[in-house]
């Protein structure tokens, strides 16, 4: 049964761009989009056709005109990722989807595309976090990030939460740092720096015993 609220969602995209208007007078034309990235979306079309026919034609109707205002709306926002992320990505949606993606859902699975081969998703990589002993530092991670993104929530969060609120939490720094990769960004494990920090911060006991001595100075 096709899931209706994914459909009217696709048809809204189509009609929000059917108002806008053409090219306004005296401004640039726009840039030339590159054949490939058109190519790859007639590809994913025709893909998500085949693969979805009764939800498409609900989405589309039996014109060409929605689909093609669909089309040229997919390629200014997918402009970003390559024809290979894109044509991937597709693939991707109809193995683990029954409905017809929107725009919105497309862009995710082009981002989750564009990430590292064997990059976990967001639990996986918390369950790693959580589970790997400390010094969390000397450990061996599936990827920089998950450490990253385990320090950044918080050792101390990850160990005493439960996971209905520690995940969350970490999903969202983790969903940060997937990002900041997809757009070109490298990590790695600064273990000399981190044991720079740890050397400079004073232990809980020193720290203590210089309170101490504070307080007897201003008694005396």
């Amino acid at each position: 049964m096709a899931n209706n609220k994914d459909i009217q969602r696709v048809a809204s995209e189509i009609a929000a761009l059917s108002k806008s208007s053409p090219t306004a007078a005296g401004r640039p034309d726009p840039e030339p989009v590159n054949p490939q990235l058109i190519d790859a979306i007639n590809q994913v079309f025709a893909l998500f056709q085949v693969n979805y026919h009764n939800q498409y034609y609900s989405a589309f109707g039996d014109t060409t005109k929605s689909e093609n205002l669909a089309k040229n709306l997919w390629c200014k926002k997918l402009n970003s990722f390559s024809p290979t992320v894109i044509c991937g990505a597709a693939e991707r949606v109809i193995a683990e989807s029954d409905y017809l993606p929107t725009l919105h859902k497309m862009l995710n699975a082009c981002r989750a595309q564009s990430l590292p081969a064997g990059l976990s998703n967001a639990r996986t990589a918390y369950l790693e976090a959580c589970q790997k002993p400390g010094p969390k530092i000397d450990q061996k991670w599936s990827h920089p990030i998950v450490y990253l993104a385990g320090r950044d929530t918080g050792w101390h969060l990850l160990a005493n939460e439960i996971e209905s609120k520690a995940l969350p939490a970490f999903s969202d720094v983790f969903q940060r740092y997937c990002n900041r990769l997809v757009d070109g960004e490298k990590f790695v494990i600064d273990k000399i720096e981190t044991e720079t920090l740890l050397e400079e911060r004073p232990s809980s006991k020193d720290f203590s015993q210089k309170e101490i001595k504070k307080l007897k100075k201003l008694l005396s």
